[in-house]
């Protein structure tokens, strides 16, 4: 077959290292940079494939996301904007794995499996970071969608946000906006300032804003957003990619893993704050108070806020949905607490993951949904956005009002994954519509101290887990003696579960002190290390 000659030649200028076993995760293929050119160039076919399957455009978007520097990544981007379907990973994996003499031999199982039709044109939208090896990488993904004769728009330097949004527009029609850089910013800035026309009265202080970009792509296209504010918000930006190593002790994993300030923001006490990541998906908030205690405000606070605005909008409309707020099981359990004791909303935990909480989300008319680390978007339904669009033109006077702010709000937000920028400016309108500083909104209810540790063991697959991953049913004895310790605590919560791309268990846990939750995590990681094939030394106490 004249395609399958065009592909033999070209993989052979992007060979695989024999022997070289790769998984896509949760975030795709994520490693070093130059262990990757055979999965871009294999990851340009699949999409070609990908697309003749759905008859839609497919993305492709090279980055490691809040990963080093000297690390890459690659993930697939579904017609709506959504991650890749689990059967297709599958296929990723397999695809990436085979060994040069046998590429055309899976592929021609992909396409048999999924009787795909080669006639049928392909198109295949393809983005990257900053990062030094994208713009290698993302030529080995267009050489692949090339190989199998697919069309390929490379639209260079965007966040990861930004491409899933313009896959979405174009599989829509335009119905969900322009597939344009240029679309995404006039889309989110006239919600924007819809939403803030309603806030009198606002001075600079309260418009102040000192932003990480983590010296990455975020931080480029922030810088191209600001002037377009026009006052309404006035951004410090920091980590601005002007010098700085991308992600190294700056950007939203940082501060939230070290709970402390980037380096190099020039933040004073009361200071409204927010770091994004490497790629522009992911945000955390905080301050620092009188005292020079450090505040972080994460995804839980995030969706909190978010999902309290929200409700009382929905109230005030008088719209009769269902809404729920999806978290993992690395949600404060403070914030699970508030949620349902107080707010009397929905709350449901699921795997870790934001593919698996997109999908529990999509059940709800409004599913909120954020992971602690900042990674977080909202979902609305077809039924809700309707009834929104028939109050803006039915109705009068202060339910008008709330309808448009619904309506913005609805417009504001990328519905297709978590994104720091659009997360970022809803955040500001809220707190502006409502009136409340950083610390009012930190206020809302106090986090249980915890604290996050991981455990290096021979085999990360001896750890199995059930209830969303806050129980182990392997190895032996493990979950029992997480209990016995977790008793010992007051307000004592810890789970643990394999990581995703290394050979560590990753250890949470929570308590009514730091020094109780330290304590916990400390003794939980000794019980993974004695049962479940630790190696190196023992850990030791914080």
């Amino acid at each position: 077959m004249a395609q399958f000659e065009e592909v033999s030649k070209k993989s052979e200028l992007h060979p695989k290292p024999v022997g070289m076993v790769q998984q896509y995760g949760t975030a795709g293929f994520r490693t070093h940079a130059d262990h990757l050119d055979h999965v871009m160039f294999r990851m340009g076919l699949l999409a070609a494939l990908r697309s003749r399957n759905t008859k839609a455009t497919i993305g492709v978007m090279v980055t490691a996301s809040h990963n080093p520097e000297e690390d890459n990544g690659v993930k697939l981007i579904d017609p709506m904007g959504e991650m890749l379907t689990p059967v297709w990973e599958v296929y990723a994996t397999r695809l990436a794995n085979a060994e040069q003499d046998h590429l055309l031999t899976v592929l021609e199982d992909i396409i048999e499996k999924e009787s795909i039709d080669l006639t049928q044109e392909a198109h295949v939208f393809v983005g990257k970071d900053t990062r030094s090896s994208s713009a290698r990488l993302s030529e080995a993904v267009l050489d692949g969608v090339t190989a199998l004769r697919g069309h390929s728009k490379d639209y260079g330097l965007v966040t990861t946000p930004q491409l899933h949004y313009m896959v979405c527009c174009c599989n829509t029609q335009g119905e969900y906006g322009q597939a344009s850089v240029e679309g995404y910013y006039h889309k989110l800035l006239q919600a924007f300032a819809e939403l803030t026309k309603y806030v009198p009265n606002r001075t600079d202080d309260q418009k102040c804003l000192l932003v990480d970009g983590a010296n990455g792509i975020g931080a480029l296209k922030l810088r191209e957003l600001v002037p377009r504010l026009q006052g309404e918000l006035l951004v410090s930006l920091f980590c601005d990619s002007t010098s700085g190593k991308l992600n190294h002790q700056c950007g939203a994993d940082f501060v939230k893993v070290q709970q402390k300030s980037p380096k190099g923001i020039d933040m004073k006490a009361g200071d409204r704050c927010c770091s994004f990541d490497g790629d522009g998906d992911r945000i955390v908030y905080y301050y620092s108070d009188a005292e020079g205690h450090f505040h972080l405000l994460d995804g839980d606070k995030i969706a909190t806020l978010i999902s309290t605005f929200l409700k009382e909008l929905l109230t005030q409309a008088g719209l009769d949905l269902n809404m729920a707020v999806v978290q993992t099981a690395y949600a404060n359990g403070s914030s699970t607490r508030y949620l349902q004791d107080t707010m009397k909303l929905i709350v449901k935990c699921t795997k870790t993951g934001v593919k698996h909480l997109h999908h529990v989300a999509q059940e709800f008319d409004i599913g909120v949904y954020f992971e602690a680390n900042g990674h977080g978007t909202v979902l609305f339904s077809k039924v809700l956005e309707e009834k929104i669009r028939q109050l803006c033109k039915d109705s009068d006077g202060e339910r008008r009002r709330v309808a448009t702010l619904l309506k913005n709000s609805v417009d504001l937000i990328n519905q297709t994954v978590g994104d720091a920028i659009s997360d970022m400016l809803l955040i500001e309108a809220i707190l502006a519509i409502r009136g409340m500083t950083v610390q009012q909104w930190d206020a809302i209810y106090t986090d249980l101290p915890n604290r996050q540790l991981k455990v290096k063991v021979s085999d990360r697959r001896v750890i199995e887990t059930t209830d969303a991953e806050r129980k182990t049913v392997s190895p032996a004895g493990l979950q029992e003696a997480i209990d016995g310790l977790v008793e010992k605590h007051r307000q004592g919560r810890s789970f643990v579960r394999p990581s995703g791309t290394e050979d560590v268990v990753r250890v949470y846990a929570e308590a009514e002190t730091q020094e109780s939750a330290d304590a916990l995590a400390h003794e939980v990681s000794l019980a993974v290390y004695r049962l479940a094939g630790g190696v190196g030394g023992e850990p030791k106490p914080l």
